[in-house]
């Protein structure tokens, strides 16, 4: 045995070459990563965890603003984005929302809805990584932190080379996760080992991220930034009703980073700034202030439902030759509530990869058994979480995928 980052850990070696041998070896030690470790452990199964971080469990630690919103009790399929949308359905079914509940509940943790179904810890993200740890020293799984991967073979089983030496099993695990948050050391390692065994991958790309504006949007919106209203955000033929947050380049909160998920370059997003409306509510609303003699100004009378700063900026945009109400035209008031409510504008894309909260795309699932994660080319090797080709909405869903992926590998590693 032998020490390593505070922590015991016992090797088996192969008599002849001293190559550490497992029966699985897992890359990548985050949410999805130790749960099939646990999963695997607990089967009798002797699992190794390399991690290239000397910190497990990174991206953990800083989600949910650092208490990690850890699932959703509204994870269902058609809440995740994929090229086959009915691939997570099988590891969704298997291991729930509950299941993972019951397992936070099992280690104290005390927890909160914060909304719409987000459960977040009340004190830290940690506590969810301790609880990972836990569960695989429990079943005996060995971990490798500061661990890099250089080179991944296969012939009877899997070889990877490593900084810490040689690696033998006969299954193989990628859970490293896709390209958003380079600060916590994501890679394109899982995308590099699936297309050297030949495996399709599904484009990519910035996901649950914010939209930037076109040059003459940020000019228009830039003395909005920090504003925040409450929306319909609608795109690629869904909508959220949410927050957004004005920046200075564009637009972040939930709703935006929500429609981001199923946007593409090139395509319109519409806003609806006054979704507690229907588009008569509204009409009624500008007649009632006729009715009652205003001599206000459009953006002065909005300015009773939505930021004045907004009004301001947004009445100039659409009725740049101000008048009181009673002074304008049908066409110009009924072209103000159409803008009010279906706003459209192209963005110039999203901010990237390092404020993206996951990667879109990744490992085709046509490659992937639904109900192991195993890939049907190549034998004993997998790919779990966020490197597969399934997203979901943000408030949890990615989280719930990284256990349930993880945990039915776990059944079959």
């Amino acid at each position: 045995m032998e020490q390593k980052h505070g922590q015991w850990v016992r090797h088996w070696y192969d008599s002849t070459t001293f190559m550490k041998t497992f029966d699985g070896l897992i890359v990548g030690g985050g949410a999805a990563g130790m749960m099939c470790a646990a999963a695997a452990g607990r089967r009798g199964r002797r699992v190794a965890v390399l991690e290239h971080s000397p910190v497990i469990g990174r991206k953990i630690l800083i989600s949910g603003g650092g208490r990690c919103n850890f699932t959703n009790t509204g994870v269902v399929p058609d809440r995740f984005v994929s090229k086959n949308p009915d691939f997570c359905r099988s590891a969704l079914a298997r291991f729930t929302p509950g299941d993972f509940i019951r397992l936070v509940e099992q280690h104290g943790i005390a927890y909160h809805e914060k909304k719409l179904g987000q459960l977040f810890c009340d004190k830290s993200a940690q506590q969810i990584v301790d609880l990972l740890v836990a569960e695989c020293k429990k079943a005996g799984v060995e971990f490798f932190p500061g661990c890099s991967v250089q080179s991944v073979e296969k012939k009877d089983r899997f070889t990877v080379k490593t900084s810490a030496g040689e690696f033998s099993a006969p299954s193989l695990v990628i859970a490293t996760g896709g390209l958003s948050l380079p600060k916590t050391g994501a890679t394109d390692f899982g995308y590099r080992v699936a297309r050297q065994f030949g495996l399709k991958i599904v484009e990519t790309a910035p996901a649950l991220d914010g939209f930037v504006f076109a040059a003459a949007e940020q000019k228009r919106f830039r003395e909005l930034s920090g504003v925040s209203v409450d929306t319909i955000v609608a795109c690629g033929g869904v909508s959220f009703r949410e927050n957004i947050l004005f920046t200075h380049s564009g637009l972040s909160g939930p709703a935006a980073l929500q429609a981001s998920l199923y946007w593409n370059p090139g395509e319109p997003v519409t806003i609806n700034f006054l979704p507690a409306f229907s588009p008569e509510e509204l009409a009624d609303w500008f007649d009632q202030k006729k009715r009652q003699g205003t001599r206000a100004e459009p953006k002065n009378l909005l300015a009773e439902l939505l930021p004045k700063r907004f009004c301001e900026v947004f009445c100039e945009m659409t009725l740049p030759d101000s008048k009181p109400l009673p002074q304008l035209s049908g066409p110009a008031l009924e072209q103000l509530r159409r803008q009010l409510q279906g706003w459209p504008f192209i963005p110039a894309g999203t901010v990237g990869y390092q404020r993206a909260e996951v990667t879109r795309g990744g490992v085709d699932t046509d490659e992937l058994s639904s109900k192991t994660m195993e890939t049907k080319k190549v034998p004993g090797l997998y790919f779990i979480g966020e490197v597969a080709d399934v997203t979901g909405w943000l408030g949890g869903y990615n989280f719930q995928w990284a256990w349930a992926s993880g945990w039915a590998a776990g059944q079959a590693v």
